[in-house]
């Protein structure tokens, strides 16, 4: 029997990509789902196949980046066993291009979401004597990349922050455990929704991404994800690519951005 089985899951971005796949995942687990997204006809498109499972179902929409929200979400649930923190956008330019405004909503989404998640439902965790944490970062939370400085900041910052969360509910002797997840290219409309400084065209850009860059697909990642959660592992890998990436920074060091340069320019020919 999955460890999940009959207990209550939260996963945001649940309307679309991994959280979809990972709602679906939970769903065959025998859990019992409480999904949220921005974007309402996703989610029940997400939420409809998983009653077809037989899951029980709760959706609402929220906004991650609305702490007083979040905070109300969690207070409406009286019992939490797994939470999963996978809500998140991208944008494309050069720290040169960026205007403040594109930083800030990227890492008002993907950093302060996490936190926002996090916080909101970690005395929950703990009260349920057996309790679960997933934060989602990225192979980006590992290594850098050009044109994305945005997003590789929140998803450093994300992997750091779970790192350390992971610590304190050791020292504490807290019954939480805690799992950092970077996948790597994944096929979701990541990319495609994703913006992007002007002179950019976003739809390129994630057509780019969809056909060079993204290897492994939802259903894979959340099998990859849920079975790490399962097992309480501290870090996964989501991907060849991802698990590629991490030996090519653990081998080379700092040295490794002057292959990412290299490597950038020939996928941009």
């Amino acid at each position: 029997m999955s460890r999940f089985a009959r207990r209550t899951a939260v996963v945001t971005g649940a309307a679309s990509g991994i959280g979809r796949a990972l709602a679906w995942e939970l769903a065959a687990h025998g859990a019992t789902l409480a999904i949220s997204d921005v974007d309402e006809a996703g989610l029940a498109k997400t939420a409809e196949r998983a009653r077809q499972m037989a899951a029980t179902v709760r959706c609402d929409r929220l906004d991650v980046t609305d702490r007083d929200a979040v905070l109300r979400y969690a207070d409406t649930f009286e019992g939490v066993h797994l939470v999963i923190n996978n809500a998140g956008i991208a944008f494309t330019g050069d720290v040169l291009e960026l205007a403040f405004s594109d930083i800030e909503r990227v890492i008002d989404v993907d950093f302060w979401g996490v936190v926002n998640g996090t916080k909101a439902f970690l005395p929950h965790l703990i009260a349920s004597g057996d309790g679960t944490l997933v934060n989602v970062s990225s192979v980006l939370g590992l290594l850098a990349a050009p044109s994305q400085g945005a997003y590789i900041a929140a998803k450093f910052a994300v992997r750091g922050f779970t790192e350390a969360l992971r610590q304190e509910m050791l020292l504490a002797g807290h019954p939480v455990r805690v799992t950092c997840v970077l996948p790597g290219g994944v096929k979701t409309p990541i990319a495609r929704h994703a913006g992007a400084v002007l002179g950019r065209d976003p739809a390129a850009l994630g057509a780019f991404f969809d056909r060079r860059l993204a290897r492994t697909s939802p259903e894979r990642a959340a099998r990859t994800i849920i079975r790490a959660a399962e097992r309480g592992r501290a870090r996964v890998l989501v991907g060849s690519d991802a698990r590629m990436l991490d030996v090519l920074v653990r081998l080379a060091g700092p040295s490794y951005q002057r292959v990412g340069v290299a490597l950038a320019k020939r996928l941009t020919r």
